[in-house]
């Protein structure tokens, strides 16, 4: 009898041990994964930067939740959406983590949020662009938090058409994010009358890009737009001005361009771009005081992935506090509910598709005599309201949204 007795309370402690360790990898701390470009195109956009960005919003927010430490973990994903799902499998099913952040590059940012969807945790989209996340691929614990093509597009296009440019050639990256910017120009083009004269895709990422520049020189295009971003922006903007694009009568534009791109194209080579973002270092003083804070850890001004980052995290972090719990699903319905303000986003809110809707920025690249610091890159053109910068969410087809 004391023998049985004995053997059941072994087994009884190694359950009860087993659900300690399970409760452990979800329950005993928050974990936030970083899942970004460590080594890549990507890397000066999202990259070390983006992992600077989540550690301070966590110790800014005061390394606790709910009384529980948070966790930040991180891993190159090598912008290739297989790695990163398998990545993402495995944080979630053995490190236990709740929150998946950053996922630049589209094809990573589509398959981590499915991912996140099957296991009911929260994904942050804050560097991935192609409005697909929030659109038919929307799930319930998804976010798109910065940008995304709709509103890259119907910023920054409509006002080059205003300036005369009528006739387009686009140079595009040919994967999901370059496929979404382009198909989005197109749209509002087309709805401004104005004409896609001719459109050529490049491989990701790719370091010549001359016969794509070659073809859209000969053209005859006034505008030559640039659907692809990091590494490839700056390559197609130098490689540009070697074939003398520009200095031919043609505008360049790119549809997509960081802080971190016009840093190393140079104010010489970049002066005159528009560039439409979802943040700047230098808009106020609440987004210069997190910047200065952010140069300070890693001696460059943050990029809006960056920057959104740490937006992105406080509000989770936030939610967890409101709602009471980490689960995902529950704090995924809070987020939607919390309005977004911080020193990043000031004014933002979720909707059902998981979208941020906040001001957006067009922006010119100053002349190198208008700029008084490394840094100073930009002035404002104008802010475009974030209802009429993004895709209304009754239109998305996110079935959340109908």
């Amino acid at each position: 009898m004391f023998k049985k007795s004995l053997l059941a309370g072994v087994a009884l402690s190694a359950m009860l041990s087993g659900a300690a360790l399970a409760e452990g990898l979800s329950g005993d701390k928050v974990v936030i994964g970083v899942l970004t470009d460590l080594s890549g195109v990507y890397a000066d956009v999202a990259g070390k930067g983006s992992i600077v960005a989540v550690e301070m919003a966590v110790a800014d927010y005061g390394g606790k939740v709910l009384g529980k430490p948070i966790e930040v973990i991180t891993a190159d994903h090598q912008n290739k959406a297989d790695i990163a799902v398998n990545i993402a499998r495995e944080w979630i099913d053995t490190k236990g983590a709740d929150a998946l952040v950053d996922l630049v590059t589209s094809s990573v940012g589509l398959g981590v949020q499915g991912v996140g969807g099957e296991k009911g945790v929260v994904t942050i989209n804050s560097g991935a662009a192609t409005v697909r996340l929030t659109q038919k691929e929307c799930t319930a614990t998804s976010f798109h938090w910065i940008y995304d093509t709709y509103s890259l597009a119907h910023v920054t296009t409509p006002s080059v058409v205003a300036d005369g440019g009528d006739s387009w050639f686009i140079i595009t990256a040919d994967y999901a994010f370059g496929h979404s910017l382009e198909a989005d120009a197109k749209t509002v083009l087309g709805e401004l009358g104005a004409k896609v004269i001719g459109s050529v895709r490049h491989p990701f990422p790719s370091a010549d890009l001359s016969s794509f520049l070659l073809q859209a020189q000969s053209s005859g295009a006034k505008v030559v737009a640039l659907a692809n971003a990091g590494q490839d922006t700056i390559n197609s903007v130098k490689q540009a001005a070697e074939f003398g694009i520009v200095a031919g009568g043609q505008k360049l534009v790119a549809l997509l361009a960081f802080l971190s791109d016009i840093h190393s194209i140079g104010l010489e080579l970049g002066q005159g771009l528009l560039v439409t973002t979802g943040f700047y270092w230098d808009l106020d003083d609440e987004t210069r005081g997190f910047s200065k804070k952010f140069f300070d850890k890693f001696g460059k001004m943050p990029t809006m992935v960056q920057a959104a980052d740490y937006s992105a995290t406080l509000h989770y972090l936030k939610a967890i506090e409101a709602a009471g719990t980490d689960d995902g699903k529950v704090v995924a319905a809070k987020m939607k509910e919390l309005p977004v303000k911080d020193a990043v986003i000031h004014e933002g809110k979720i909707a059902a598709n998981g979208r941020v809707v906040h001001d957006m920025y067009l922006m010119e690249v100053k002349k190198p005599s208008e700029s008084t610091g490394e840094w100073d890159l930009y002035k404002l053109v104008k802010t475009v309201p974030g209802a009429q910068a993004f895709q209304d969410p009754a239109k998305s087809g996110c079935a959340l949204a109908q």
